[in-house]
């Protein structure tokens, strides 16, 4: 029975920003918003990243990992193929869905590489990295409510990284936008539905910002 100590040890290795899966490389259309002067400073970042917290990563991102989860712990491979496709298929644009590939790719080489993988078994070519986030908890003995900490943690992380690099914007700024989130995430996660609730969500704008990176002149991000 995993103890409390093994679940913040599993969110802390999930959550690092020294996870070595590529994470760095992307900034699912922020690049863009910031050269398009949407995102330009503190207010305007805190905005963004609350408004992709509440209308997708919570609706859609946070909603899969528990249903993932669940089919993992019932050993439900059918269920687990039909959800790592949906995940597929709710990535947008084609920036957004290379990257759910690569990450979900690299994330599943690191759990083989550590002799932590649970589905060896399961010939799936092309995993998700939801599919792979939520493996890698059930891997770690992680519970829904940590994992779910783990991923938004480390979204916002990188999402603040970004803005550092591209607008850019201090350090002091970027450690107060994951300050004043903390409210929001605690809200976010507490209030999930259970895992039998349907799974919607949608972020148009962020779609047609990533749509429009593809073409970006100069960038420093793959998505």
């Amino acid at each position: 029975m995993p103890t409390k100590i093994d679940a913040e040890l599993a969110l802390l290795y999930l959550s690092s920003p020294t996870l070595p899966i590529g994470s760095f490389a992307y900034s699912q259309g922020l690049e863009k918003a910031i050269e398009n002067e949407l995102v330009t400073d503190r207010q305007t970042l805190k905005a963004w990243c609350e408004d992709a917290l509440r209308f997708g990563l919570a609706r859609l991102d946070l909603r899969y990992l528990s249903h993932l989860h669940e089919a993992f712990k019932q050993a439900d491979y059918a269920r687990l193929n039909y959800l790592n496709a949906e995940v597929l298929a709710s990535r947008e644009t084609s920036e957004l869905l290379q990257e759910e590939i690569n990450l979900g790719g690299s994330l599943d080489r690191l759990l083989r590489l550590q002799s932590l993988s649970v589905d060896s078994a399961y010939p799936l070519k092309k995993k998700s990295f939801l599919y792979s986030f939520a493996h890698a908890a059930i891997a770690l003995e992680m519970p829904i409510p940590q994992m779910h900490l783990s991923f938004v943690w480390s979204w916002l992380e990188n999402q603040t990284a970004v803005a550092c690099k591209s607008i850019p914007l201090g350090q002091t700024d970027a450690q107060a936008v994951l300050l004043q989130s903390r409210a929001l995430i605690k809200v976010l996660i507490d209030e999930q539905p259970s895992s039998s609730e349907p799974i919607f969500g949608s972020l148009p704008g962020q779609a047609l910002l990533s749509a429009m990176h593809e073409t970006q002149y100069s960038r420093l991000f793959r998505s």
